[in-house]
């Protein structure tokens, strides 16, 4: 009996002990769910202070007991309190100790914490942890510091690795560092992601590429932009240019038709036929200076000029079904401008090359390209008046006052272009 009562005395005492132990740790989350519950109560900031402190005290001597130090709940509750001295401490030199005490025990939180019963107070330091390297990346990007920003971002990001905002201002900084691979990863990682900016995203990538002049994967991020994003502009304006620069304008012009077949009313997508179009002209006459200045037949540029013209009128035949949709769509007043005003301006030139013994050929020339010149004016006028500050809208609007040998008009013109420039 007394043998028996002697052991049951022992056990009694090995559950004391194992009581005591644990409860340090038991009270120490106490105090700390009774400062979070306080803190968010007006007045009750004071209490939640003692709490706080309180809780460090016991959760410090439960991590140094050798029985409660290695607990899942002991790393996520040192985690979670050392992550909130983090953001109460202002001054960098004490906190970033606090913060690396603070990530150590996360990891070991996460790592230990596999059944999930301390997901609140791991969730709790995670938030502390990320806001701290938040601010600090803001601050360093406001300095212009982008590589302490970056360094900052990036932490946030492992921290919080499916956080949205995390990854992009990681892959802002590490642009603006110059840190291209990084930059091009982060980027990367929103693409799966649910992200209100992902033009932007797309675009950025694109960017990049286009520095390394890495020209097809410049092309493949701004088209599969404009897959997902069709009605974004920028997007749709750099497959553009993308593939005039490549020499894949043919593909593009199926792409831009298609779209308009599944969206009949979107003025944006004629403005872009419209400027395909444009291009394809621009690039012609490029090729009619080079062969004037060589081709003794003027039928071989004579081809080329009629090829340019038909460019230009299937231009003005999109940026006009854009005006139809919209009458106040300055770039599509603009294009439809320039692309009736180009024709009008080679007539006139073509026409004052003819020798003195073509006067009869001369005057029609002249009639011909006064029409187009009329032709033009609406539209030209119209973008002036739309866009105020814009030079290239002044510029065509001044040449029509040229080819019209309105000179006073043209002065007039000038003076405003040179006002805007000297601003």
């Amino acid at each position: 009996m007394k043998i028996k009562f002697l052991i049951a005395g022992l056990l009694g005492m090995s559950a004391t002990t194992a009581f005591a132990q644990k409860y340090e740790l038991t009270y120490a989350k106490e105090q700390f769910d009774k400062y979070v519950t306080l803190n968010k109560v007006k007045g009750g900031e004071a209490e939640a202070d003692k709490s706080l402190v309180i809780s460090k005290e016991k959760l410090d001597k439960a991590a140094n007991n050798s029985k409660t130090a290695q607990l899942p709940q002991t790393y996520a509750l040192k985690a979670a309190i050392y992550a909130t001295y983090v953001m109460r401490t202002p001054d960098s030199l004490k906190s970033i100790p606090l913060f690396n005490t603070a990530d150590s025990a996360l990891k070991k939180a996460k790592e230990l914490d596999v059944a999930g019963e301390n997901k609140a107070l791991i969730s709790e330091a995670v938030m502390n942890l990320s806001q701290y390297q938040l601010n600090n990346g803001i601050k360093a990007y406001q300095a212009k510091n982008y590589n302490r920003a970056y360094k900052a971002f990036d932490r946030f990001r492992q921290l919080a690795p499916q956080d949205t905002t995390a990854i992009y201002y990681t892959a802002v900084a590490a642009r603006l560092d110059n840190n291209t691979p990084a930059a091009l990863d982060a980027y990367k990682q929103l693409l799966p992601l649910t992200f209100s900016e992902k033009p932007k995203v797309y675009m950025e990538l694109s960017n990049i590429y286009l520095a390394q002049k890495d020209m097809d994967n410049a092309l493949k991020m701004a088209a599969e932009g404009v897959a997902k994003y069709p009605g974004n502009a920028d997007l749709r304006k750099r497959e553009i240019e993308i593939s005039l620069q490549t020499g894949k304008s043919q593909e593009l012009v199926g792409k831009i038709q298609e779209a308009i077949t599944n969206d009949p009313k979107n003025k944006t997508l004629y403005y872009y036929s419209g400027l395909t179009y444009t291009s394809f002209a621009n690039s012609v006459n490029d090729d009619i200076i080079k062969i004037k200045k060589t081709a003794k037949d003027p039928a071989e540029w004579a081809t080329l000029q009629a090829k340019k013209d038909d460019y230009s009128a299937k231009a003005a035949e999109q940026y006009k079904k854009a005006l139809d949709i919209d009458p106040e769509y300055f770039e599509a007043n603009y294009g439809m401008g320039l692309s009736l005003l180009n024709p009008a301006i080679d007539l006139y030139n073509a026409a004052n090359q003819l020798p003195p013994s073509k006067q009869k050929e001369y005057n029609t020339s002249i009639a011909k390209a006064t029409t187009q010149f009329e032709a033009a004016k609406p539209y030209l006028v119209k973008a002036t008046e739309l866009n105020t500050k814009s030079v290239e809208a002044l510029t065509n609007l001044k040449n029509y006052y040229l080819g019209t040998k309105n000179t006073t008009e043209a002065t007039a013109t000038q003076k405003k272009i040179e006002a805007l420039q000297n601003k």
